[in-house]
């Protein structure tokens, strides 16, 4: 590869490096298109009548265009109710749950605390062992009184060990001198973490809040456990019920020898997938810039 050569204060770029641009642009592009492909079938079939599937498989562009599975999915006033859940709980839930995560990671990454690598310890425990389901489900109901509690939704996940140590780690990243400059001014502890910590860990608390926010957004598990109220039910629990009542009715009238090609079983399954992750595909963006972001170099003058 032949060198770059510099003609007052451009750079002029050699062959050599010209074809690993392109040759890296290329294989970025079609690695782009791999990862969207299946998006684009999903949102295709989800246009596609069923009769169609059984001819022409799952397209990209529907044969025979029809907003039927949409019509199914959003024809329901409680979709709309099962959306405001969804919403109140990812972010009332993502803001609980940086909330616990970011005030039991800044103590563990002092040295200072003592008995931290025992609590360390316990933390990582629950990485490796659980209660099990039964024991777990009699806390939630009988103890806690979280049956058909909204709250069911946040509480019972708003921890997790593992987030933790990631935020931990970022924390143990940030140049010690910072904090103890801010110790000479006189500041606390909480000061130090309110007004410099947090600033530079903006990073690592953007990437953890979209994982809790994921994971708020796509439960369905504990609404299945403890939820019986169908106003409280979350999005995801409810396009669920809402697909197997689509193959319920779809074996029944096979059963009962009933043509069963007009129900929009899987124009529906994709639909229910273009309305659960429409919202919050959008998120990613505004995210993404923080996940390689290193706002703490410079942070330090000497």
């Amino acid at each position: 590869m032949g060198k770059t050569r510099i003609q007052g204060t451009a750079i002029k770029k050699s062959g050599g490096e010209k074809v690993f641009e392109v040759v890296v642009y290329a294989i970025a592009t079609l690695f782009c298109i791999y990862c969207l492909f299946p998006f684009a079938i999903i949102l295709g079939s989800s246009f596609e009548t069923e009769a169609n599937f059984a001819v022409y498989g799952f397209p990209i562009i529907p044969k025979d265009f029809t907003i039927q599975a949409y019509q199914v999915v959003l024809g329901d006033a409680q979709i709309f109710r099962a959306y405001g859940v969804t919403i109140f709980t990812t972010v009332a839930g993502t803001v609980f749950s940086m909330f616990l995560t970011i005030t039991m990671a800044y103590p563990l990454s002092l040295k200072k605390v003592k008995f931290r690598n025992v609590i360390t310890f316990f933390v990582y425990f629950t990485m490796l062992f659980g209660g099990g389901l039964v024991p777990t489900y009699l806390l939630i109901t009988k103890n806690l009184g979280l049956k058909d509690n909204l709250f069911v939704l946040i509480i019972p996940v708003a921890f997790g060990a593992w987030n933790m140590f990631l935020m931990r780690n970022f924390f143990n990243g940030i140049p010690h001198e910072l904090s103890e400059s801010a110790y000479m001014d006189g500041a606390n502890d909480f000061q130090i973490l309110w007004k410099i910590i947090l600033p530079v860990s903006v990073p690592g608390i953007a990437t953890l809040s979209l994982f809790y926010a994921l994971g708020y957004w796509n439960q369905w598990f504990n609404a299945m456990l403890y939820l019986d109220d169908s106003r409280l039910f979350p999005l995801q629990y409810l396009l669920m019920r809402m697909l197997r009542n689509a193959d319920a009715m779809k074996e029944m009238a096979r059963s009962t020898g009933v043509a069963a090609g007009e129900i929009p079983t899987n124009s529906l399954r994709m639909a229910t997938t273009v309305v659960a992750i429409g919202p919050i595909i959008f998120l990613y963006p505004y995210v993404q810039k923080y996940f390689t972001s290193g706002l703490t170099v410079g942070a330090i003058k000497g």
